[in-house]
């Protein structure tokens, strides 16, 4: 096997056999066996899938329609959509690459709300028909590219309790919605709904009330116009599991339930989530290796330890160290102290983590491995192309 990983494209996914058992130790016993060359993310599809299936218990009336974005390996969706799963979009590359693997256009969405013509032109002649806009000029652009899609309008929303916000760059002002939904019609496009995302890795399942509230204020007054819309899509944001503890999946789900039955009662329109991080963060881990350990003074009191992953090869999530991966290392147990971790780029802004508690084993060493928990979304799908020479993170599903 090892001598078949020398072989691998290192910019692909890759499949492996899964002789290696299941479970929690899937990714273990792959590691020790394989030994693949750092840094590299590995997945195990079972806990995706298990994860999935927690979703939809959760769930159960809901159209769950997978962000690509936090992990495009086609293996990945591929599993995800042998479950019945549907597919949130936000370029060319990924309707493609879902198109590829028999995926129809039914379950597809265009969800980016900053596309360019000529890809939803391509997508609309695909057969995707469910695209997302927050502004006049891409509801003009859509009248043009896709004319008789069904079209949604994002809203503005805050980010409070994320700890990857989204608000300000996306979305529009409840009132500017009804009115753009309102002048779809003109437009040869089926207005059908709204939706809105309240931030990734979203903490507190309460923060869905005031965007359900916000977006049954915009329900009414299209009813009131003569537009009955017909979908709420309520986002991603469930978190997955770095170092602080999140509520259960259950509790996002009751909140959202709740948030349904007092803004909009018994008028509950069908509904739409698009978890990305939550079904696939903890499925995986990101190995690196420590490349360096050094002071910076004879009395310094820490460390700076180097790895071969940072921020342009999979750690992009660190930036202003909002994301708190869980490290694993041989040593771990033995006698610590507080660390700077970095990474292996000659740019100064290549440090993981500084100003975060990052209490690493003495013994650490050159040559150790430093293993990223949860690290399954957004770090192989951020990670350049080549910045300073280095590869981008190779992936192995299995």
């Amino acid at each position: 096997m090892v001598d078949k990983l020398s072989e691998i494209t290192r910019s692909d996914p890759v499949s492996l056999p899964t002789s290696h058992g299941v479970g929690a130790n899937n990714i273990d016993r792959f590691l020790a066996q394989c030994r693949p060359e750092t840094p590299c993310l590995v997945i195990d599809l079972d806990i995706v899938r298990a994860q999935y299936h927690a979703l939809r218990a959760v769930f159960p009336n809901a159209r769950i329609f997978y962000a690509v974005k936090a992990n495009p390996a086609a293996e990945v969706i591929a599993a995800l959509a042998e479950l019945g799963c549907n597919f949130d979009l936000a370029s060319a590359g990924e309707i493609h690459r879902c198109q590829a693997l028999g995926i129809g256009a039914e379950r597809l969405s265009f969800g980016n709300t900053i596309k360019r013509e000529a890809e939803v032109t391509d997508a609309h002649a695909r057969g995707i028909d469910l695209f997302a806009f927050d502004s006049i000029a891409e509801l003009e652009k859509l009248s043009r590219a896709a004319p008789g899609a069904r079209v949604y309008c994002r809203l503005l929303v805050g980010g409070r309790g994320a700890e990857w916000p989204l608000s300000r760059k996306f979305g529009c002002a409840p009132d500017m919605a009804i009115d753009l939904l309102l002048h779809a019609r003109t437009l040869r496009l089926r207005p059908v709904g709204v939706s809105f995302h309240i931030g990734s890795q979203q903490t507190d399942p309460q923060q869905w009330s005031p965007a359900v509230a916000d977006a049954a204020r915009v329900f009414r007054a299209c009813a009131r116009s003569g537009l009955d819309l017909d979908l709420l899509n309520v986002g991603g944001g469930f978190p997955a599991h770095y170092r602080t503890p999140v509520p259960s999946i259950a509790a996002y789900a009751e909140a959202i339930d709740s948030a349904l039955a007092a803004h909009f009662r018994a008028a509950r329109p069908p509904l739409l989530v698009e978890p990305g991080r939550h079904l696939v963060g903890h499925a995986g881990i990101l190995r690196s290796q420590v490349l360096l350990i050094a002071r910076k003074a004879h009395d310094a009191a820490r460390r700076w330890v180097y790895i071969d992953a940072g921020r342009y090869n999979g750690l992009p999530e660190t930036s202003g160290e909002r994301i708190h991966y869980r490290f694993r290392t041989p040593h771990d147990g033995g006698a610590c102290e507080d660390a700077i971790v970095a990474g292996p780029t000659c740019d100064s802004t290549d440090v993981i983590y500084q100003y975060a508690d990052c209490r690493l084993a003495l013994d650490l060493a050159i040559g150790d491995p430093l293993d990223f928990l949860s690290a399954g979304a957004y770090t192989a799908s951020y990670a350049s192309v080549e910045f300073n020479g280095f590869p981008p993170l190779r992936t192995y599903c299995i």
